[in-house]
């Protein structure tokens, strides 16, 4: 890719990765986002974004849906935050549904489009995260293999800040939580500049991970995914998609509560306890999952007190 006047490729050298950032000891607060579905939720959305943009986070993510599904809104979406924000947008990238050569020519477009930073990852099968993986013919195996590919063309883009899955809990499909952690140490070998946790309710989850990770022999920064609780049901779906579990003690303080305001009240207590024991640990940041929304993101900001 060459680069013109209007639209020059970047300096990698001049653009530290996000995971230097992560790594330069201020703490890290990032959010992801979800392409919308409609006219309604792209507003919704962009309120959000707008209502975060003043905390100055180091990234945000914008994920990418089941066999490429959200491809091209993915890619549109990371660029217009990249031309009309602040923020540094990080697109989400899956082995599912693609060739190496369609992954190939997505890693361009994102770059085109501005955005230098993505998260390689797997994917899950269309049948779900325990479902044999097939992977796409002409396609790639495993997110290391992403990870690799992204590297081979960081230079010819202008650089490329390259992100990772991890996991507190067993991923679904593995065979133990020191596999996992021998697999985030492969992504690590192979150019990942840091992680982010898949959700979870115990800090002693997260520091398990690390320490996991560690004895596996990466030290690469891992960010941890907050998921704060407004839905009971909602979010015990996506724990059970990700092989995370809502904890008994998490699950006993909903106990007779039916007022949906009262449970966003109990869930945004119980996030903000997570995120103080994750950052007193020496947790690097936090990345929230906001579902397209801010308010309890901003709400679990003000008891924090970290203001924009």
């Amino acid at each position: 890719m060459t680069a013109d006047a209007q639209n020059p490729v970047p300096d990698p050298v001049a653009r530290p990765s996000i995971g230097e950032l992560v790594r330069r000891g201020s703490r890290s607060f990032s959010f992801e986002f979800m392409p919308p579905k409609d006219a309604a939720g792209e507003e919704q959305l962009w309120t959000a974004i707008r209502e975060l943009e003043p905390y100055e986070p180091t990234f945000v993510s914008v994920t990418y849906g089941a066999g490429g599904s959200t491809r091209d809104s993915t890619v549109e979406m990371t660029g217009r935050i990249a031309r009309e924000t602040s923020m540094r947008p990080m697109g989400h990238l899956t082995c599912v549904g693609h060739t190496r050569d369609e992954l190939v020519e997505i890693l361009r477009a994102y770059a085109a489009a501005g955005v230098h930073d993505v998260l390689a990852l797997r994917g899950d099968p269309k049948e779900g995260p325990t479902a044999p993986w097939t992977p796409t013919p002409g396609g790639l195996h495993h997110a290391v293999d992403l990870v690799e590919l992204a590297r081979s063309l960081s230079d010819e883009v202008g650089g490329l800040g390259i992100g990772v899955a991890a996991f507190c809990e067993r991923h679904p499909a593995s065979v133990s939580v020191d596999d996992d952690a021998r697999i985030l140490a492969a992504k690590a070998a192979a150019g990942a500049d840091f992680a982010v946790t898949q959700l979870f309710f115990r800090a002693s989850d997260y520091f398990g991970l690390v320490e996991r990770a560690a004895a596996a022999g990466t030290d690469i920064p891992i960010l941890p995914g907050i998921m704060p609780i407004t839905n009971l049901k909602s979010v015990r779906r996506m724990a059970e998609l990700s092989g995370a579990e809502v904890p008994a003690e998490t699950l006993a303080a909903f106990d007779g509560v039916t007022d949906p305001a009262e449970v966003r009240r109990i869930g945004v207590e119980l996030a903000t306890q997570l995120c103080e024991q994750l950052l007193d640990g020496g947790a690097p940041g936090l990345h929230f999952y906001t579902l397209n929304r801010s308010r309890a993101t901003r709400d679990i900001f003000t008891a924090l007190r970290i203001t924009a």
